[in-house]
């Protein structure tokens, strides 16, 4: 399964993209040491949130983060490969 959320998506419904991540992190639960991707993804959310609040500059930090979000996701993506596999 890939990532399902569009920047269209994001704006136009953010609830729907809400549920929509919320359902793609309980593979969490299933991962080990899930808390090695997902600190770092909320340290470099409250400074990209820092860096932007108050500027009208390019965000410094969206390059870390988006790092970050990809390593969560292919993770993710992993587990649910590997349950969709054991169920087979």
């Amino acid at each position: 399964m890939g990532w399902l959320i569009g920047r269209t998506e994001a704006v136009s419904n953010p609830e729907r993209a809400r549920q929509k991540a919320l359902a793609k992190l309980q593979a969490l639960s299933e991962m080990d040491d899930a808390e090695t991707l997902v600190v770092p993804i909320l340290l470099d959310a409250l400074l990209l949130v820092e860096s932007y609040r108050g500027a009208r500059h390019q965000i410094t930090f969206l390059p870390e983060l988006t790092q970050s979000v990809d390593a969560l996701l292919r993770e993710i993506t992993i587990v649910e490969k590997a349950d969709a596999f054991a169920d087979a």
